[in-house]
């Protein structure tokens, strides 16, 4: 299919970027995230402190596996690549660009961890999840987008309009 999936940690502006980006090509824009909420008829944070991250992933990958879109920009969030299953199904559905932040710029971008709807453990950190989640956002990328500390989003948005461009990966 033609569509294009933006992956990275929770603060890496896959959602703001997808918007920005779906209006500069002409596509749709769907946020994974807000999906599950109007699904689920309650926030991130309240799925996540009811059910528990592990029955939180295997909602999230239900609901990845259920997109069929095209000429999409798809924002899933920070944990889709968790399961394998959904990993693999937005890699059926476009190419999928890793949105490359360093730790220092998430840290500064989100102060609301704890109320933000974050699949994480008690006791984890956000370098934690980055330590983890990094070799498979590495894995499932068709492109690797790097987004130096303090670079405007509407950058990041020319950034991986152009390399999906230079790749030829653009629909």
């Amino acid at each position: 299919m033609n569509n294009i999936t933006l992956i990275g940690m929770p603060g890496s502006g896959k959602s703001t970027v997808g918007v920005l980006l779906a209006k500069a090509i002409g596509f749709s824009f769907v946020d994974v995230d807000l999906v599950i909420q109007e699904r689920e008829g309650a926030l991130l944070q309240d799925i996540l402190d009811a059910r528990g991250v592990d029955d939180f992933l295997t909602l999230e990958e239900d609901v990845v596996c259920s997109l069929s879109c095209a000429h999409t920009v798809i924002a899933p969030g920070g944990s889709a690549v968790c399961r394998e299953r959904a990993a693999d199904h937005l890699r059926s559905l476009g190419p999928v660009v890793y949105l490359d932040v360093p730790l220092a710029e998430l840290e500064q971008r989100i102060d609301n961890l704890s109320r933000r709807g974050v699949a994480m453990g008690p006791g984890q950190t956000l370098a934690d999840l980055l330590r983890l989640r990094a070799p498979l956002y590495n894995k499932y990328a068709d492109l690797v987008v790097r987004c130096p500390q303090g670079q405007p989003l509407d950058r990041t948005a020319q950034l991986v309009r152009a390399r999906l461009e230079e790749a030829g990966l653009l629909p």
